[in-house]
């Protein structure tokens, strides 16, 4: 049987380590153990695995601290770390992910849940490998296979939460429709459909319950979805693209006046295309149905714009996303 990928699974309990390495191995995985913080640093040193299943409380090297020293060495600072732990208070997520961890499985955890995760990480680190030669290679030839590996990344990120399936690609059309109504570049365009197509793939480091809550969301469950744009900007800034999609993408949530996020950044601080970007992500996700509310119009979309134009929102942008709603309606990002 062929492998599906190299893990390194890491844990203190040879009872818990053992039923995780027999699971992973039984889906055909090729997987090492490590039952402490040292020895897993060495392993994933000399030989980096693929992915790594990591525990957190441990004696002598917690988990945290392992996740620490992975991302600060060059040879493993692009594993992908998930945490598999028995704590599962937000604070204590919110101190992973801030290391560099991709995601969070709580113990005891159910076989296929944590199956799920292991095959959608591993998955989208591949795609970001490959979209990176991708981008290296800068033929005209490979552009339709870039958008094709991108739009693979931005359903990646869409699996975990089934109620905004489509957001990202929707988005990047009422943008892309807004750039043209701007009349700029073709180029430009194009870079800004990339960016939609991808602007929340940093959701992919947020726990899935949080996401697909029913409820409104506590203080420290907003703190953690407030990272995704500066989590989107570190997947996606190695990646050379010839436009500023990583920076378009870190900025989609900034404001004109300061108050977005995470940056606080002001007017002329940011990018046109995450301008144009803001626009569309706002309108989008308003008519749209998500866990805790059901959509909630055109019309509300077109009066939050409009009274925030020129606060929260570049006015030349709105004023194009009006005219174009107005022309076409729902039927300009329902397709």
């Amino acid at each position: 049987m062929s492998m599906k990928g190299k893990i390194l699974v890491v844990d203190d309990t040879p009872a818990s380590l053992k039923l995780l390495t027999e699971l992973l191995q039984a889906e055909g995985y090729e997987v090492r153990s490590a039952i402490s913080g040292e020895l897993a640093l060495h392993a994933a040193t000399i030989n980096p695995p693929e992915l790594i299943l990591l525990d957190i409380r441990m004696p002598v090297m917690d988990g945290f601290e392992v996740c620490r020293r992975l991302k600060a060495q060059a040879e493993t600072r692009d594993v992908p770390v998930i945490f598999v732990s028995s704590l599962s208070e937000t604070v204590e997520k919110v101190e992973g992910f801030e290391l560099g961890a991709v995601d969070f499985v709580t113990k005891p955890y159910q076989r296929e849940e944590l199956l799920i995760r292991v095959r959608t990480h591993l998955e989208m680190s591949r795609l970001r490998n490959r979209l990176e030669f991708l981008v290296d290679e800068r033929t005209d030839e490979l552009r339709t296979s870039m958008l094709a590996f991108v739009t693979a990344i931005a359903s990646t990120v869409e699996m975990r939460d089934p109620y905004t399936a489509g957001h990202q690609r929707r988005t990047a059309q009422l943008a892309s429709a807004i750039a043209r109504q701007l009349q700029l570049p073709e180029n430009q365009i194009e870079g800004l459909n990339l960016a939609g197509v991808m602007h929340d793939i940093g959701k992919i480091r947020i726990p899935a319950e949080i996401l697909c809550k029913p409820g409104r969301l506590d203080a420290l469950e907003y703190a953690l979805i407030k990272l995704h744009p500066q989590t989107g900007y570190e997947i996606l800034k190695p990646i050379d693209f010839p436009w500023p999609i990583a920076k378009t993408v870190f900025q989609h949530h900034e404001r004109l006046d300061g108050s977005g996020y995470p940056q606080g950044l002001k007017g002329d601080e940011i990018l046109l295309e995450a301008k144009i970007l803001a626009v569309a992500d706002v309108v989008e996700a308003m008519v749209s149905h998500r866990p805790y509310r059901a959509g909630l119009g055109l019309e509300a979309a077109i009066e939050e714009i409009t009274r925030h134009r020129g606060l929260y929102y570049e006015p030349a942008v709105v004023d194009a996303c009006l005219l174009l709603l107005s022309e076409q309606g729902l039927s300009l990002i329902s397709s």
